[in-house]
Parts: structure tokens; sequence; C-alpha cells
């Protein structure tokens, strides 16, 4: 049967390219993850990753794996991997995005073996998604989990449930494949719900490599939704003369997902106006190693915290832990190759092709993925390349759509959805359907955090608007906003620090004034939201932007007072915002405008809802900080050596409001068995900043303290455990 180890820790590191034989004194040990460097939060030069690096790792092949065959297996390395077993080449691998597997039977042997890996970090133009300039950074090193795996020769190499006739009568088929096939094998199928109850069980016998298993009418099955995303899982076990020999479970979900000609999408026959935001992959100090926790908070932050329906995963292929999160709560993506605007030689783009390949059979279980980028994104027209990565496409998976990133409407369409970033004010009318907006705002407005509260105010309104006209557009099924964390480029972009601050949140997740309006659209009963958009600073208008007064909510109706005087209540702007779901409330002052006699004095915001009062705001006039709040999104964290927790900290008001105008210096203090990672002492960059926590492989309590000069020290703790 089929054995799995994990090879993700007792790896030794070193960052240049060693001898085979170089001695361990050369090394230092880490665990996966791994990034090849660490970096500063500011300024990150892509010359400092851009190197080879040695990884090697023992490992022991104990006697009951004789007659089976060995293979490791690299969830993603970045950019190009060359391994070796016991000294002996056994491949190499171009690509940093993708999964890949090398066959190392007849270079092992019972007992202790060495792994060495060379991984390139160098930005080669022979590799995607290089050879022109690029708007991010892809860092390096060992960034995913490893695999140690021992099969039969005869075993399964791919399973594809295809659930078919969901809305009448659900049933099922299953593409698989086996490495090779012989007289006398069969297949048992079972079809088991998320609390192991067995729903359905198929036989058959195999009468070739590749074959398709059919389950008819299934009753009772539910279907995933972005309310009740629902999962279910195949496991299907090969037997060779009555005797097991692999065994493969796959985790799936039965839903209908069509762009529409008409030009909607469609979940489930049910019409869904798409809101999303795009996400890169990145993190500050640790660049693209991040482990499984922080690849489910990215999916988490999305879904519950910004409201979002659906998420491009811009601009290749991204970690499992993240997919398998949005399959978890239901947030549907729309994952893409490796690219961004070149499209290079015959060799380059056959490495695009592998990409592809591998990205589509990796992930066509995932119920969450509604959509294939099959275009280098913001590319010119290839058609002779487009039209083969569609039929690729379309080849390996044939219940989803293409779709192709543009940035000109008059692109020819090979694809099933046009894809368009729509970066110019308003929606650009749709020359063919289905059509879906990919990018807007992001490069063409970046803010930081502490930006004059006028432009971070615009930033919000400027996604608030493109929102409000796609959702009131017939032939426009959603948009997808640039973006939702800013991230880490190259020289030629960024605002003179290589940061791209285009996100509605910063790098490191924590909100912008534009999230707030991303919050704002979710449905009431799942949390009530009211966030007036201002810090109620001294100034003139233009500077405070608080004339007019935005204030973003899920309320019916709101209520503003300054100090004790009311100044009335306000129903959403309809006027301004027909379509979104909850329209900003805007509070306009007479002219002339005069916040010297007001902004002294703290204002105070109330939401309703059925005229019952169940929110309220309140900011200090005198934004004055009286806290640390430190905070994290975990209690515990495992004794792995790898996971990581988010430690946030913010200078806060006595309200609890972050001050965005205040720059603290944050010292750290951890005890315990768990290492900080990040700047400390930390300076706080509008108001805000965090570190990482990483455990250590002990159990164990680890007490986080943060101290400023001038304020009380605030402390969290939390758990490792094994």
């Amino acid at each position: 049967m089929r054995i799995l180890h994990p090879l993700n820790q007792d790896w030794w590191f070193a960052p240049v390219a060693l001898p085979l034989d170089a001695s361990d004194d050369h090394f230092t040990p880490v665990t996966l993850p791994h990034s090849n460097k660490l970096f500063t939060r500011l300024s990150v030069d892509n010359a400092d990753y851009q190197f080879v690096s040695t990884y090697r790792r023992c490992f022991m092949l104990p006697e009951v794996t004789a007659g089976q065959q060995v293979f490791v297996d690299f969830d993603g390395a970045l950019l190009v991997s060359t391994v070796y077993v016991n000294g002996v080449l056994v491949g190499e691998h171009k690509g940093g995005y993708t999964p890949f597997s090398f066959e190392i039977t007849r270079h092992v042997r019972v007992g202790e073996n060495l792994l060495t890996v060379y991984v390139d970090a160098t930005e080669s133009p022979d590799v995607p998604p290089f050879g022109g300039q690029v708007d991010y950074l892809t860092f390096g090193g060992l960034y995913r989990e490893v695999t140690l795996r021992m099969v039969d020769p005869c075993h399964i190499t791919s399973v594809f449930p295809r659930p078919r006739n969901v809305l009448t009568a659900p049933g099922l088929e299953c593409d698989m494949r086996l490495a090779e096939w012989s007289d006398g094998l069969r297949v048992e199928a079972a079809l088991t719900d998320a609390q192991g109850q067995v729903i359905a069980v198929h036989q058959t016998t195999v009468s070739s490599a590749a074959f398709t298993l059919t389950f008819p009418a299934l009753d009772g099955i539910a279907l995933w939704t972005l309310e009740q995303s629902t999962l279910y899982t195949l496991t299907v076990t090969l037997y060779a003369s009555a005797k097991a020999v692999d065994q493969l479970a796959t985790r799936f979900g039965f839903r209908s997902a069509e762009f529409s000609p008409d030009g909607q999408f469609y979940l489930n026959g049910q019409p869904l106006k798409l809101f999303g935001l795009n996400r890169h992959q990145t993190y500050p100090y640790i660049g693209a190693a991040a482990p499984a926790r922080l690849q489910v908070l990215d999916a988490d932050i999305l879904k519950h915290e910004l409201g979002c329906n659906i998420v491009r995963t811009s601009h290749y292929p991204q970690s499992p832990h993240f997919l398998n999160r949005c399959d978890e709560i239901g947030l549907l993506v729309f994952e893409e190759l490796a690219g961004w605007q070149h499209i290079g030689d015959a060799t380059w783009q056959q490495l695009a092709l592998c990409d592809l390949h591998a990205m589509i059979e990796r992930d066509r279980h995932h119920p969450a993925i509604i959509l294939w980028g099959v275009r280098i994104n913001e590319s010119p027209d290839d058609d002779a390349f487009y039209q083969a990565t569609n039929a690729l496409a379309r080849s390996l998976d044939p219940t989803r759509p293409t779709g192709g990133v543009r940035t000109f409407l008059d692109s020819n369409f090979l694809e099933d959805v046009f894809t368009l970033n729509d970066f110019p004010p308003g929606v650009q009318q749709p020359r063919v359907r289905p059509h879906l907006v990919t990018e807007f705002v992001g490069h063409m407005f970046p803010t930081k955090t502490w930006d004059h509260e006028e432009r971070r105010v615009e930033h919000a309104l400027q996604h608030a608007r493109k929102h409000n006209l796609q959702r009131g557009h017939p032939d426009i099924a959603g948009a997808i906003g640039w973006c939702a964390f800013d991230y880490h480029t190259h020289k030629e972009f960024g605002s003179g620090d290589r940061i791209c601050y285009h996100g509605v949140m910063d790098m490191y997740r924590l909100p912008k004034l534009a999230a707030h309006f991303y919050r704002s659209q979710k449905d009431p009963a799942a949390e009530i939201v009211l966030h007036a958009a201002t810090n109620w600073t001294m100034g003139d208008r233009n500077g405070g932007g608080n004339n007019p007064l935005t204030i973003f909510s899920n309320c019916d109706e709101i209520e503003v007072w300054i100090g004790d005087e009311a100044q009335g209540r306000l129903r959403p702007d309809v006027e301004h915002y027909p379509h979104l779901t909850h329209p900003p409330f805007t509070l306009r002052w007479p002219e002339p405008y005069n916040p010297w006699g007001t902004r002294f004095r703290d204002l105070t915001v109330r939401g309703y809802l059925n005229g019952v009062a169940v929110a309220a705001q309140k900011i200090d006039a005198g934004h004055v900080p009286v806290a640390l709040r430190l905070w994290t999104h975990t209690e515990c964290l495992r004794a792995d050596g790898a996971d990581m927790a988010r430690i946030a900290v913010q200078v806060v008001d006595k309200y609890g409001n972050v001050l965005p105008y205040q720059t603290r210096l944050v010292t750290f203090t951890v005890t315990g068995e768990a290492d900080l990672i990040g700047a400390n002492p930390l300076v706080l960059l509008g108001g805000q900043g965090a570190c990482f926590v990483k455990a250590r492989r002990t159990s164990g309590q680890v007490i986080i303290r943060a101290t400023a000069d001038d304020l009380p020290e605030s402390q969290i703790t939390l758990n490792i455990s094994d």
C-alpha cells in the first residue's frame, strides 16, 4: 500500500552551492517551508534572493519498501531545482509554482539515504514568469512541503471526480489513471460524507490504465454552496489478485458553476454577482515561505473579514493549503498560470504549458475553483500559444471554463470567459459575454495606511464605485479588485521602497479604510459593520477629509453626534450607489465648513437595524494614544518547527481606534519555545504592524510582550502542542 513520509523537518541549508560531499559544518538546520533568506519589511532588493542554495536531508528507507517504487514529491520550489539522491542526479525542474516529482527507486537503498537539492532562485529569462518586467517578487527556497512516497509499481496516478446533473439527479463520474495496467486489477471506490458515512460504493474490473468510474444517481447529496460548503471524499482502492496495493482519497464537492451567455454567473442555478480581490502569496520577512496556518488565515480574511465571494490567484498557482481552505469555507477561486505580460520563445511557452498541465491536474478536484486562467496576465494576443493553452485546459478538465486576463477590449477571444483588467474610471462596455473584470483601482491609486485622510477615503470609494457599477451592469458577471494585500515588487514598480501599496490591507493583512468598504457589504446576520471613514483629525478640509463624512456600514440607518450635539440620522447613499447591497452613508456639512469649532469634541456614530440600535463607534477628538493592542488569530501552534502565528500590534485611542499618525517603536519579548520572525524593535507605520512567532519542536507555553516607551506593556499567550 501507499506510504507517505513528510520530509519537512531535519533539513540542512546553506545559502551557497556546496559540493555534494561538503561537510555538515557548512550547513544550518531548517524546517520547511523555508525561504532562502529572511528580509526586512521595506526596500527588499530582488538581487538579495537570487542565488543558488543547497538543501540536504538524510532519510531512512525501511526494508518493507522492497518491491515498491520510491518517489520524492515537491509541492513547490523557487525557481529551478536540481535533485540528487546519494550523489546521483535524478532530475531538474524549472518553475516555482507547481508540484513536481522524481522517481528515485534505483538510487535509494535500505537504511540511510541522502537527498540533496540545489535551488536556484535566479530570475532566469528562460523560465516563466521572467523574461520581461514582473510586478512582484518571487523570492526563493524550498518554500512548500516535500514528501517521500512509496507505492506499488501498479499505483493510482490520478483521480478526477466529476459530479453530474447536480441540480436534478446528482451522479458522479470519476476519471482515473494508473501508472501501469495488468490482468487481474480491480478498483473499489467509496463515497463518504464529511462525517465518514458511506454514501455509495462502486466496484469494477480494470481493463486499461485510463478508465472512468460511474456512479448512477445518488440520494441525499448536499450541494456545495457559499453558505454550506459541503464536501465529500472519494476513496479509491486498487486491488491486484485480491490484494490491496494502493489507495488514494480525494475531497470534492457537488456544485454547478456556469458563466452564462446572458452575461451572468450562476452557482447551483442561482445568479451570483462575483465580488472579490486578487491575492499575492507573499509576506513580510518570510517571502513566500508561509506555513499552512498563514495560508488558511488569508482565505479566512478574504471570506470572513472582507466578505469576498471570489479570489483570483494572481499571477500563479498557489498553495494547496490555501485552496483547501477555500473549499472548506465557500470562497470561489479563479486560478491562473504563472506569468506577467511577457511571452517567451517556444521553450518558454512549453514550460508554461507544463505549468498549466500541473496546475489543472493538481487542482481540478477543488469545488471552489470555477475558472482556469490560461493566458499570461496582461500579455498581447498570441493565437497559436493561447489556442494551445485553451485546448490543454479543456482536455484536462472539460467541466470548467477558461479565461485569459488582458487589458484591451479588442483582444482575440479564444477562451470561454472574457476576463479584463479594467482600470479606467467607470466600467468598459463588454464586447462579448460572459465578461469578468479581474483587476481595478490598484496601481492607479496606491494608498498607504498613513496617507492623509482624503486619499485613504478616496481609495475606499474608488472600490465602492467600481463594484456599484459592475453590480448594476447586466453584461458583467462580477469584478475582482486589485488587490487584497500590499506586496513587495521590483524596483521598476512600487513607491520608491519597492512595495506596491495597492491592497485594501497592508502586507501584514491589517486593514486600510478600503477594507471596511468590503466588510460593509456583508450580510448583517454574519457581522454588523459600522466604521466611520475618518480619524477625526485636526486640519483643513482636504487634509482631514471630514466634509463629507463617509461611513461604511451594513445597517439601514445611522446617527451621527459631535460631542452631545446630534447631526441627524442618515439613510444609505442610494443616489450615488444604487446597486450596492449596502451603500455607504454620506454626511455633508453646510458651508462654510468649520472643523476648528467641532473637532475638539468626540465623534459618535450609531447604527440601526429595523429601528433598533445595534452598533456604535466613538472616536477620540484628542487622538491620545492610550494602549498597544496586541493580538493574534490563533491561541495554539503545533510543535513542528514550522507553524507560525501573526502577532499584530496597533496603537489605539481610548475607544480602541487605530491612530494612523502615531509612529511608535515597539519592542517584542518572546518567552518560551518559539522564535520571533520580523523586525525587533518594530517601527509602526500607519499606527500598526506585525511580526510572526514560529513554533519550535517542543510543546509548552509562549508569552509575547510588546512595549513602547510611553504606553503600558501588552502581552498575549500561545500554547505550543504536539
